[in-house]
């Protein structure tokens, strides 16, 4: 049975991706900070799946209890097939208003905190010639807009991070994948944005997490380089690289809904 690690598995689309392994038959090992939320979450999909999903209780910032729970769940499970990085999180306020405190919370869960679960997946998986490590993304670290300046350089790392780590596996049989997605109907904006007012002036192009974990959990069964959510925004980001001055110009008014 294909292992799959997600992590932020508690809640929003980590919890939909861990209900949509299990609904496929695959064994989902559920990774968040709260030991509470995730048994509550792993009883419902046991219920509604005839899965028994494995948790562990983790905070991806600190190296040391990634490592260490890594090591258990190979000790408990065995190998892991494929690894969900998803934990994340934002806060959109203006670049003169965040504090270093906030941006270098973003980059602590956002950014190292992924990459310290992939480097402790990476040598089994280079041992066993076979893996895929998946990213989940967002359009804003190809699209940066005002008022996310900490959150989308946090992406744009992890873009960069992912694209590189690809490069680096090619011929080893570990898949790299990246998922982009726009705004998601989750409770992640309940911390992004506590006006309420990005929510609504953007809530008719919301994607539905059901959606966005299926695509993404597809990627298992059809590895891909990188998906974006929904295309025609993957289109945007597309122009914007090669227009730049352009997109700005154009598109100003819809970029600075935050």
């Amino acid at each position: 049975m294909t292992s799959v690690v997600i992590t932020g598995a508690s809640s929003g689309i980590g919890e939909k991706m861990a209900f949509e392994t299990a609904e496929r038959g695959m064994t989902p090992i559920m990774l968040a900070r709260s030991h509470e939320r995730l048994l509550h979450t792993a009883k419902l999909i046991k219920n509604k799946t005839g899965i028994t999903p494995v948790i562990f209780p983790l905070d991806i910032t600190d190296e040391q209890a990634v490592a260490a729970t890594f090591r258990e769940i190979e000790s408990q499970v065995g190998s892991i097939d494929v690894l969900i990085n998803n934990a994340g999180f934002a806060i959109f306020e203006l670049a003169c208003k965040s504090s270093m405190e906030t941006t270098k919370s973003m980059f602590q869960v956002n950014v190292f905190g992924a990459i310290a679960c992939t480097q402790a997946v990476l040598p089994s998986m280079l041992e066993r010639n076979k893996g895929h490590i998946i990213f989940i993304a967002s359009q804003a670290g190809k699209l940066a807009t005002p008022k996310s300046s900490g959150y989308s350089a946090t992406k744009h790392a992890l873009l960069g991070y992912a694209n590189s780590l690809r490069m680096e596996l090619k011929g080893t049989g570990i898949y790299v994948s990246s998922v982009n997605p726009g705004p998601i109907q989750t409770p992640f904006f309940d911390r992004a944005d506590e006006t309420g007012q990005y929510r609504k002036s953007v809530e008719r192009f919301m994607l539905d997490p059901d959606k966005v974990a299926s695509k993404t959990v597809d990627l298992i069964k059809s590895p891909k380089r990188e998906i974006n959510l929904p295309g025609w925004m993957g289109l945007g980001t597309k122009m914007y690289q090669l227009f730049p001055s352009l997109v700005e110009g154009l598109a100003g008014s819809q970029l600075r809904k935050k």
